[in-house]
């Protein structure tokens, strides 16, 4: 069934090929996944970009990338086509058999590599394939809403009522440094954004950790700039470690150090902040057995977490 209009505009067909092509981000592999020929898939394309009078993709060397007409045509439409699919589904008793493409998983760097990878190994051994991308939460989040993903891990929460959350874990923030460091912090000079003795680590030039730390535990804004910045926490760590500062992290990335002695606590407040870390999911969409063997799993790993983040 069709569903072409008499005057020859966009039908369901055009529209369900068009998200394709947006999640994959290639007309080749979209082709493959919607069981058309690429040139199909093209002129479908065209008349859909032809009944909008806007182009929907630029064409890349490999590839194609979404316009801004293409990011809202595929905020309208893809929970509707999901909800569809999941009613019509996407074969008959006849079919053969559909190998499942990989579960396209977002979330923090960091945590991925830390917890959520190596949690995930087995799946991975048992024939689950996995497409990792890594990005900050809102951004992650989007791209959950119009299908580019599957499963995103945030520690903000999801709103709306396309996307579904479940807790997974807490993490807490702790404002660590190398022993002689420790030796050297004065919680009131700290608290006094004073760090003539103490540089400051961050991953970022405006502190964000750091400042909801001494907001949060020294009811202070913190007035400073870092001494060192690296976009990953891993990173941080590792020049914390070597005695280049002092930094607040997340508990679970610096547990072994902590259990060493590499790092020390500088302070221990009685409230330290935390994160809760979500697993979110879209609404709707034909079954996905591995999307939902990889979110159990993660929900019955992550109980184990805590024993990290505490």
């Amino acid at each position: 069934m069709r569903h072409r209009q008499a005057d020859g505009s966009m039908d369901l067909a055009q529209l369900r090929t068009f998200l394709a092509v947006y999640r994959a981000g290639s007309i080749t592999a979209a082709a493959g996944q919607v069981g058309l020929s690429q040139p199909t898939v093209t002129t479908q394309l065209q008349a859909l970009e032809r009944h909008l009078g806007r182009p929907l993709f630029e064409r890349l060397p490999r590839g194609v990338a979404p316009t801004a007409a293409a990011h809202d045509l595929a905020a309208r439409v893809a929970a509707p086509l999901d909800a569809l699919e999941s009613v019509t589904g996407n074969g008959t008793l006849d079919s053969p058999p559909v190998v499942e493409p990989p579960v396209l998983l977002g979330g923090p760097t960091e945590l991925l590599a830390t917890l959520v990878l190596p949690a995930l190994a087995p799946l991975i051994a048992d024939g689950i394939r996995l497409t990792v991308t890594t990005g900050l939460a809102d951004d992650l989040l989007a791209d959950l809403r119009v299908g580019k993903l599957d499963l995103a891990l945030s520690t903000v929460r999801p709103r709306g009522r396309t996307v579904l959350a479940d807790a997974l874990a807490d993490e807490e923030f702790i404002l660590v440094g190398a022993p002689d460091m420790a030796a050297r912090a004065d919680p009131n000079r700290l608290r006094a954004n004073d760090f003539t003795a103490t540089p400051l680590v961050a991953y970022a030039p405006d502190l964000p950790i750091v400042r909801r730390y001494w907001r949060h535990v020294f009811d202070t804004r913190l007035e400073a700039e870092p001494a060192l910045v690296i976009p990953d926490l891993r990173a941080v760590l590792a020049a914390v470690v070597a005695g280049a500062g002092i930094s607040v992290l997340p508990s679970y990335l610096c547990t072994r150090e902590l259990s060493s002695g590499a790092i020390e606590p500088l302070h221990t407040p009685a409230d330290a902040p935390i994160n809760t870390i979500f697993l979110a999911r879209r609404v709707g969409g034909p079954p996905r057995p591995h999307v939902d063997r990889i979110r159990t799993h993660l929900r019955e790993t992550a109980r184990h977490w805590q024993t990290c983040v505490d």
